[in-house]
């Protein structure tokens, strides 16, 4: 009677999940859709940042000016109804600019907070390789630790905080790169490319013929902080987790997996905060798709997003002209789902 009671209790619970699913995945093509009347292309980009949302985790852009960077992001949170701030990192950008300051009141004798402009629910971190590390280190703080110190005070961010760096590939004057434990802290990495000559031509029209459509609230923030939840409820089978230990092994140890000439393309491996990134990434697009579970296809779509900015290549590799990507390709053709 105990495993038919216990059983009935797990088919209900999967078709709660079930039922759950179906409606956000309805909801995040209407939510793509609204962000498509501003942006007329850029779906790899969108739905990243969808699964940037999901995944309550951070995402580093790195595309050349003008590919509507700002654009996409201030729509979505339209979209979503959170607000939106964007920094512009420049070398002499202090601290203090980004999380705020103590302010003495000559009234009450007492220094008053200012809050700066990372006190919001998105952050567009524009060029940030352009802030020397001091900075860099006080949005650390915010992203790691989801709060921010100001003097002896330490104040919790509201729910959801998410940032979504930019690095400018062409102009390198002026620039610091973010060091390997830096880019660690990003779940994906994505590189915007041009749009199609057609997608370009239908850019001019909206942008010179003056259409300004109005973006709907497609969730509320409530909303939002429950799909995160049922992202986490998606189910992940032993047989994924071990793929994904797999992959990360491989990166560590090459030979292992009939991949000796890699070894010395890889200067570091995978820290086991990229297998973490790589499972949540996996489980928001199972839910964007429909589905209430990972599949292997999950972890290969996501996988280049999210280990090519963390490898860290040799001189040997640099010197060859061998890529990330190139070496994740090949690791995860070697890599075998158990």
């Amino acid at each position: 009677m105990e495993n038919i009671n216990t059983n009935e209790v797990n088919e209900n619970k999967e078709n709660i999940l079930q039922k759950q699913v179906e409606e956000a995945s309805k909801k995040i093509e209407n939510l793509k859709k609204e962000v498509h009347k501003k942006v007329i292309w850029q779906e790899e980009l969108i739905d990243s940042l969808v699964i940037w949302i999901l995944s309550q985790w951070h995402i580093l852009l790195e595309w050349v000016p003008g590919l509507a960077k700002t654009l996409t992001v201030s729509t979505l949170s339209k979209a979503l109804d959170l607000g939106f701030n964007r920094i512009q990192f420049t070398p002499d950008l202090l601290p203090s600019d980004l999380i705020g300051t103590e302010i003495y009141n000559p009234k009450t004798g007492e220094f008053d907070i200012k809050k700066g402009p990372i006190f919001n629910n998105f952050i567009l971190a524009d060029e940030i390789n352009r802030a020397p590390s001091k900075v860099q280190s006080a949005l650390l703080e915010a992203m790691a630790e989801r709060q921010v110190t100001i003097g002896k005070k330490t104040f919790k961010l509201e729910e959801p905080f998410i940032v979504l760096a930019t690095q400018n590939p062409v102009e390198q004057a002026g620039t610091y790169k973010l060091p390997e434990a830096w880019l660690d802290r990003f779940m994906l990495k994505v590189d915007v490319d041009y749009p199609t000559k057609e997608e370009e031509i239908k850019v001019y029209k909206m942008i010179t013929s003056g259409d300004n459509e109005d973006v709907k609230k497609i969730f509320t923030k409530k909303e939002i902080l429950n799909l995160q939840n049922i992202v986490k409820d998606i189910y992940v089978s032993d047989n994924i987790y071990e793929y994904v230990a797999d992959l990360v092994d491989a990166s560590r140890y090459p030979e292992r997996y009939g991949l000796e000439w890699l070894k010395n393309y890889i200067e570091y491996g995978i820290s086991p905060r990229w297998g973490i990134s790589l499972i949540n990434a996996a489980k928001a697009n199972a839910l964007i798709e429909n589905r209430t579970f990972v599949i292997p296809e999950d972890i290969k779509k996501m996988a280049k997003k999210a280990l090519a900015h963390r490898l860290v290549l040799s001189y040997e590799a640099i010197a060859n002209s061998i890529t990330a990507w190139e070496i994740i390709d090949e690791i995860l053709k070697n890599v075998k789902v158990v």
